[in-house]
């Protein structure tokens, strides 16, 4: 095999600068153009095609923000650092992200991959302040060992064959959720019977609010159902007790954690099934709801996620910091919902729970391929792995 050479990060990139165009000029807003920022890219997954805001040619003109092509890289370099996707279509971005374009030397795939291994030295590099921030020579600081070309695009290949076979699977969940929201509305909504009396969701679910101290078991591994855990592919984090401060809750097989922080601005309803992890706890940020008959999990999910309903018990929030408003366990648990026959919940649990259960097979899988994909990158970036190429 050829020789890998020592180079700089730098050497192999084009950086691309970002800019805003005047949010008090109407004209350069709401048009057609998307334009990046990090809230926009910082979901987990590999690609981003879509944006919060969009500004005009106007906007664009009059601005310091340029246009990314397709395949290229952005990369949140001020506040969040160090948070990489790749682009699905062409798009401005704001001046707190950079483009990153491969030179002659290497591929948009490969250095995207390359920026994945090289993260954590970023957060070391970047400079402190208010904001962590990179710069330009950030990338000159950056050592890396750089194979040809050939074997640069069969290293990409092994690891986008895995990113593909994750995002398959993250698609076909989004359907699964889709095929479950439309079976429920038509058994309870479109079908609804008048004769249904009007109870809460107390009728069905108890509050649960076991608490647990995970820092009195140092070396205990917990499943940590989180909001960044949520947030970045519903799948908990596993921390000593020691790493965990505060307080928790402690989360049962087949119960809904419903999150109280800002459900106006984040839909955030984590359903737990049959099968979970040991030790497992939650976040006090959501409430458990824990239903009293295993038949009545997947009518009160549905209920609470259907959309006209959800919005009802987030428009509840309260507090005085317009960053961190919550609701109170009381709009969730006092919500009106239709009093069920066990007999139709059974009936529809057995329709619907199929699904589900096709939905966590699938976690379960992109759990293992992520794992699989996180430890074969420094090994294949750093030449530990070798693989042939076709070139």
């Amino acid at each position: 095999m050829t020789e890998w050479r020592e180079a700089t990060l730098s050497e192999l990139i084009e950086l691309i600068g970002g800019g805003t165009p005047k949010t008090k000029i109407p004209e350069y807003w709401n048009g057609d153009i998307p334009w990046l920022s990090v809230v926009d890219f910082n979901t987990g997954k590999k690609f981003v095609f879509d944006t919060e805001k969009k500004i005009t040619k106007a906007g664009l003109n009059n601005s310091s923000t340029k246009i990314l092509k397709a395949g290229d890289i952005i990369i949140s370099a001020r506040g969040t650092v160090g948070v990489i996707a790749v682009l699905g279509k062409e798009m401005a971005f704001n001046q707190s992200c950079y483009g990153v374009r491969a030179n002659n030397e290497a591929t948009n795939e490969y250095v995207y991959y390359l920026l994945k291994d090289t993260v954590s030295n970023f957060l070391q590099i970047a400079h402190g302040g208010v904001f962590d921030t990179i710069t330009r020579d950030t990338f000159k600081e950056i050592d890396i060992s750089l194979p040809p070309l050939p074997e640069q695009k069969s290293i990409a290949e092994v690891l986008s064959s895995l990113d593909d076979k994750i995002d398959l699977l993250h698609r076909q969940n989004k359907t699964f959720e889709q095929m479950a929201e439309t079976l429920f509305r038509q058994w309870f909504v479109v079908e609804a019977r008048e004769d249904w009396e009007e109870v809460t969701i107390s009728y069905f679910a108890e509050h649960s609010k076991s608490s647990v101290k995970p820092s009195a078991k140092e070396n205990v591994v917990y499943a940590h159902y989180s909001i960044p855990g949520f947030d970045a592919g519903k799948e908990p984090v596993f921390e000593n007790g020691k790493e965990i401060r505060s307080n928790k809750y402690q989360v049962s097989q087949n119960s809904i954690l419903f999150s109280k922080l800002n459900p106006h601005k984040d839909k955030r309803v984590w359903l737990t099934l049959d099968i979970i992890p040991e030790n497992a706890i939650c976040s006090t940020e959501f409430q458990v709801i824990k239903p009293y008959e295993e038949s009545c999990l997947y009518f009160i999910y549905g209920w609470l996620t259907n959309p006209e309903n959800y919005r009802e018990i987030a428009s509840g929030v309260g507090g005085t910091s317009g960053s961190h408003q919550r609701i109170s366990p009381g709009e969730i648990f006092s919500f009106p919902i239709p009093k069920v026959s066990l007999e139709v919940l059974n009936s529809y649990s057995e329709n619907v729970k199929p699904i589900f259960r096709k939905q966590q097979i699938n976690q379960q899988q992109i759990r293992t391929l992520e794992n699989l994909r996180d430890t074969l990158l420094p090994k294949l970036m750093s030449g530990e792995i070798r693989i042939a190429s076709n070139g």
